[in-house]
């Protein structure tokens, strides 16, 4: 193994780790007191602050200089979609079925993107594609059985929370690889349009109608999003950084990230006692979604 590939796998885990981690954070804000879109907005406070001091900092202002009309609505759309929806359906699934279950059903995204992908970009299904999407959907069903999750328990239709999550992470990727491919903005300047268009459709969505989503929320759970929010953000500039690499290919790195689920179980099972059960069934479950997504990625 060279230096460098040895730097890309460094740089590709580290992702793993933090994501798998923000979810504990995530769950012990919400048992703490905390709501979905607070969460939400909390953490994409912190990281579209950090994301903008990081651009100013390293571009300086040459930053933005090549953007374009479509770049900023291919962008905008996806930080709608998946930073402010997607990001408040999440929280509600932590909330509703668990962190280790929640986190393990977001990794079938890479399911709805190539079905969305194929109907809409016209790329291929093949055969290992097709055998990813089998095992994954046997994941999904082994978790369904799995008595795993939130202690309090769950009804089969909260698993909706985090497919919808999965769901709209996939059009939000979707649409962030389409604007890689077809415009010339660098992949930081795309995270910081993507997220400030989620933060102010966050804002938007508590001015309007839901200002008691932020009132009477215990301080501690403040505490906690912030930390996710923090997680959230290192893992980010970890996985583009290791994209940025010449060894940094997507069939090395996605694979990597991809096993975020297997770290929430590990943290969830030490950290998360209290709080949720990690039965054999979601473990089983969770390599079962996670040997699927790769494979689709793949």
């Amino acid at each position: 193994m060279t230096d460098a590939t040895a730097e890309v796998l460094a740089l590709a885990l580290l992702p793993a780790v933090l994501w798998g981690f923000a979810p504990i954070f995530d769950k012990r804000g919400m048992a703490a007191g905390g709501g979905s879109v607070q969460a939400s907005l909390v953490v994409v406070v912190v990281d579209s602050s950090i994301y903008w001091l990081v651009i100013g900092a390293l571009r300086g202002r040459s930053a933005f200089s090549g953007l374009t009309t479509e770049a900023l609505l291919v962008f905008a759309f996806a930080g709608v979609v998946g930073t402010a929806l997607g990001r408040i359906t999440i929280f509600v699934g932590v909330d509703k079925v668990g962190a280790s279950l929640n986190s393990t059903i977001l990794s079938s995204r890479p399911l709805f993107a190539t079905a969305i992908a194929l109907a809409f970009l016209g790329e291929p299904l093949g055969p290992v594609t097709g055998l990813g999407i089998v095992v994954l959907v046997a994941g999904l069903a082994v978790l369904t059985v799995s008595r795993g999750g939130d202690v309090e328990g769950w009804q089969p239709r909260d698993l909706l929370w985090p497919i919808a999550a999965a769901a709209t992470f996939a059009v939000a990727n979707v649409s962030r690889r389409y604007g890689m491919t077809e415009t010339a903005i660098p992949a930081l300047e795309a995270v910081a349009i993507n997220e400030t268009a989620g933060l102010v459709a966050l804002l938007a969505f508590v001015l309007v109608g839901s200002g008691s989503a932020l009132r009477d929320r215990p301080r501690e759970s403040y505490y906690y999003f912030v930390g996710s929010g923090l997680l959230t953000t290192a893992a980010m500039l970890s996985l583009m950084a290791a994209l940025g690499l010449e060894a940094g290919r997507i069939a090395i790195v996605d694979p990597l990230v991809a096993t975020a689920p297997l770290f929430t179980l590990l943290f969830a099972a030490v950290l998360l006692r209290d709080l949720e059960r990690v039965t054999r069934g979601v473990v089983a479950g969770a390599a079962l979604v996670v040997v699927g997504a790769a494979l689709i990625t793949m």
